[in-house]
């Protein structure tokens, strides 16, 4: 029997158009998951502790955090989240390899 990488696998995946569009908005929100929990760590905050300095509830930064929300983190709470913790929220359009 064969065996296939993962990779593999993902990289045949990826060329089904409606598959790669949700592997990416998963990609996305894993991203600003990630960033959000570094962030609030080297603070040395608890998500209680970030969600009240970003007017939010802690459910919305566990949420966020775990990753498992349908939606994409929306534009105002990564706004909020910056703010609170004296940064600026930066995005960009980067060009496809």
């Amino acid at each position: 029997m064969k065996t296939i990488s993962l990779d593999e696998v993902l990289k045949n995946k990826l060329d089904d158009k409606e598959f790669s569009i949700l592997y990416e908005k998963e990609e996305i929100k894993n991203k600003i998951a990630r960033m959000v929990i570094q962030l609030r760590q080297r603070e040395g905050l608890t998500q209680e502790e970030m969600a009240k300095r970003a007017n939010t509830s802690q459910p919305v930064i566990a949420r966020l955090e775990r990753g498992t929300d349908h939606r994409i983190p929306s534009l105002e709470l990564l706004n909020k989240i910056a703010h609170s913790l004296g940064r600026e929220l930066e995005i960009s359009f980067k060009e496809v390899k």
